[in-house]
């Protein structure tokens, strides 16, 4: 990749601290580092879509009021003082649609629905890959969540993988994806397991650099397909939200 010389003035102080992280082996020159601080802080400002996934027989869950509020509401309301500028809802057609339309009409954010038929959560993620050239985020869509999203874009940006998952501790994890973690990698990730060896399971929301979708090509499952593949090749950080969490079906 070819690159240009350019000429810049910036205070002392900073340039000093541009030096210092300097090591002489991950980073080798002053050019490096501010190459590597630019590039780390604007991935951690381009988090601005997120996608919601929401099967059509679960529409009805989110129009279900969580904490005096319809849960679609809710999520937006959760994406938006976050930053996000768009959300985009991958569901079907179902009779509950003009209900669902009516929620989200007022919001204070751009909200783009895509009805689009798929055989899984994956299937139905691969609708937004010519829409998304950022990293993104993407939430169950019948889970309520409430965390600080701001350190989990921090931990996305700085982790330089091609994902990271939203983890919790249960104590009972019949009914999640379960994750084995070495320090914040997850290095293994089953959905739904017959036998349990840790209590750290799937929060229901992600964020995914775009370069993700080339792995998507014979993926239906998220959980099934993906992470499993993700974790293989150490390419799946964790972060524990430690917030509020409902799933609203379960």
């Amino acid at each position: 990749m070819s690159k240009a010389k350019i000429a810049i003035s910036v205070e002392n102080s900073l340039l000093k601290l541009v030096d210092s992280k300097v090591d002489g082996s991950v980073i080798r020159s002053r050019s490096q580092a501010i190459e590597y601080f630019l590039k780390k802080g604007l991935r951690e400002q381009s988090v601005s879509a997120a996608v919601l996934l929401l099967r059509g027989e679960h529409q009805a869950f989110a129009l279900k009021n969580i904490k005096g509020m319809p849960l679609i509401k809710q999520q937006i309301e959760f994406f938006s003082k976050h930053g996000i500028k768009t959300v985009y809802i991958v569901t079907q057609h179902t009779r509950n649609m003009n209900l669902l339309l009516n929620e989200i009409s007022n919001a204070k954010i751009n909200v783009e629905i895509i009805e689009k038929q798929s055989r899984g959560n994956a299937d139905a993620l691969k609708a937004l890959r010519e829409k998304i050239t950022h990293s993104f985020i993407v939430m169950s869509g019948d889970t309520y969540n409430n965390f600080d999203l701001f350190k989990m874009i921090k931990k996305h940006a700085e982790s330089e993988k091609l994902a990271t998952m939203g983890l919790m501790t249960r104590e009972k994890t019949s009914s999640y994806g379960t994750a084995i973690l070495d320090g914040d990698l997850v290095v293994d990730f089953q959905e739904k397991p017959r036998h349990y060896s840790t209590n750290i399971v799937n929060a229901g929301i992600y964020i995914f650099n775009p370069e993700v979708f080339e792995l998507f090509e014979d993926a239906v499952s998220l959980e099934k397909d993906l992470f499993p593949r993700l974790a293989k090749i150490k390419q799946l950080a964790g972060f524990f939200t430690y917030g509020e969490y409902v799933h609203v079906t379960g």
